[in-house]
């Protein structure tokens, strides 16, 4: 990560791992894996969204990591994972890249609570269904995400109604080739309309910009494609353990209607958060609440069993 898009000191600074390790995909990909906190501990399994990367979990992998074992890693091509050699991109990549990471940091039979943000959720829907995933999945947070009709519903772009003209504007500005730059004063008022609150911080826009203004060029078109295609209405209906869901009210990349639609499609949804004045980035933007409603989860479905099994 270069110095223009560290993100240094403050909570949003990303911890140092008790341990790092690389760990290979199906197709050979090599994924950066980092683990924090104890490892006898209740594990807790996240995956950031689009043009994002372990950075993004800086603040639950603080807070978590005292009584948890968090473990992060990098999407294919952003952060320190390398870009995929095979192309397109698609879901099933998703998939098969979480599935390599449980198998790698969890015991055979372990339960974890699985989370994901933006398109880490939209890894867990296209996961839901393989057999790892059904092993070490005790509950599931999906923040923020959407299962389908992305580029159709986003309000990106300012002042339009939904409409085909929208719909060809927000795929324009989702799928550009235009390098991000630096990141500069403009750079974060532009992002911090597209992705954040009215309300949100300086701090919390500028560690938003550093961490989305990181990815690589090509690896954020590439994976543009994959969401403006995106259908995983069927991974929702996948998802047979409790299932946890939050999203911002004023998100505009996946409007609050995702949520609600996702959350009345779930077999056993345990939850719909809706975080009021608040947009896409919720982990850093409500970084307590998102923190909270992964305890709860740990709480509920992998502490209370490990005790049982213990009994």
């Amino acid at each position: 990560m270069s110095r223009l898009t560290r993100v240094a000191g403050g909570p949003y600074e990303p911890p140092v791992a008790a341990r790092e390790l690389t760990v290979a995909s199906a197709d050979g990909a090599r994924l950066h894996v980092e683990v924090h906190g104890p490892e006898d501990a209740p594990a807790v399994v996240l995956a950031h969204g689009w043009t994002c990367s372990t950075a993004f979990w800086a603040a639950q992998v603080r807070a978590l990591a005292t009584d948890h074992r968090v473990v992060v890693y990098d999407q294919r091509g952003h952060g320190r994972s390398p870009a995929a050699t095979q192309l397109p991109y698609t879901t099933d990549m998703l998939a098969d890249d979480l599935e390599a990471v449980l198998g790698a940091v969890l015991e055979p039979g372990e339960r974890a609570v699985l989370g994901g943000h933006s398109m880490g959720g939209m890894t867990m829907m296209a996961a839901a269904g393989r057999p790892r995933f059904q092993e070490h999945a005790a509950a599931v947070l999906l923040c923020s995400t959407g299962s389908s009709a992305l580029v159709a519903e986003a309000t990106v772009v300012p002042l339009l109604r939904a409409s085909a003209l929208r719909t060809r504007l927000t795929r324009s500005v989702l799928g550009s080739k235009a390098p991000l730059g630096p990141v500069t004063p403009v750079a974060k008022r532009v992002l911090k309309y597209a992705t954040m609150g009215p309300g949100s911080s300086p701090e919390k826009v500028d560690a938003c910009a550093r961490i989305v203004h990181a990815c690589p060029r090509g690896v954020r078109y590439g994976w543009s494609h994959v969401l403006e295609r995106l259908q995983l209405d069927a991974g929702v209906e996948a998802l047979t353990m409790p299932v946890a869901v939050l999203g911002g009210t004023v998100d505009r990349l996946t409007p609050i209607v995702h949520a609600r639609r996702i959350a009345a499609a779930l077999p056993n949804c345990v939850g719909l958060t809706e975080l009021a004045g608040l947009g896409h980035m919720t982990p850093i933007e409500a970084p307590e609440a998102v923190t909270a409603t992964i305890r709860e989860l740990s709480d509920a479905y992998v502490k209370s069993q490990k005790g049982a099994d213990a009994a």
